[in-house]
């Protein structure tokens, strides 16, 4: 299926009234797709793995602000780098170490959301609670990066009830972050959670970002 510009601009069109930004996620599909969305307007695009955003990244342009959205591994972090706009998924200070020792041979501060572990399933990654203290109490000496928010992912479930008490739960931990003395270079305002088919529900437990990819894409293969 071609990109549905139709879709796009009503999702744009809500979101916009919400003040919710919305990151097109664009792995797995071809560049000629990424332009089209590109031209309608779409500047912020997601990404889940390294070899792919890589090869993107030179051959689109250059105002495109590409977001690292899926698990991202120590070792391929200084790939990514030099370009990087905001990485979602930082869920290990180890991560976040090695993001700000690449960001710094790059002159950047590189912008991170902490991902927070909020799913009742084992395939999820993210930090608790004590884990995500444990970092904002490192965060100071790591002069390169800067925690600018939260990401999450709830259940793969068809209950949104529980999928909603998931995004509440989220929520209150970005709320109370919020409310703490934090260091410098920690300024959550971004708590990003939903995509295709919970969106919705995030956004009216407080999402100020999504992440969209069948719903302007059509399914993946």
């Amino acid at each position: 299926m071609a990109v549905n510009i139709e879709a796009y601009n009503s999702i744009i069109e809500e979101l916009k009234s919400k003040s919710v930004q919305l990151v097109a996620v664009s792995k797995t599909k071809p560049m000629e797709d990424i332009k089209a969305l590109y031209n309608a307007g779409q500047r912020d695009f997601g990404e889940n793995y390294v070899q792919e955003i890589t090869e993107k990244q030179p051959a689109l342009p250059a105002d495109i602000h590409w977001h690292f959205i899926g698990h991202l591994q120590s070792n391929k972090v200084k790939y990514i780098a030099p370009f990087v706009y905001l990485i979602h998924g930082v869920d290990s200070l180890k991560l976040l170490q090695e993001i700000n020792k690449q960001a710094s041979k790059n002159n950047r501060v590189i912008d991170c959301l902490l991902q927070v572990y909020i799913a009742q399933e084992e395939s999820k990654f993210g930090l608790d609670e004590n884990e995500l203290q444990e970092i904002i109490a490192n965060l100071s000496s790591l002069t390169s990066v800067r925690v600018t928010g939260l990401m999450g992912m709830a259940s793969f479930s068809d209950d949104l009830s529980k999928v909603r008490n998931e995004f509440h739960n989220l929520k209150s931990i970005f709320d109370k972050l919020k409310s703490q003395e934090l260091p410098a270079n920690c300024q959550p305002s971004i708590l990003s959670m939903g995509m295709s088919g919970d969106y919705q529900v995030a956004v009216e437990e407080g999402s100020t970002m999504v992440r969209i990819g069948s719903l302007l894409f059509g399914a993946r293969k």
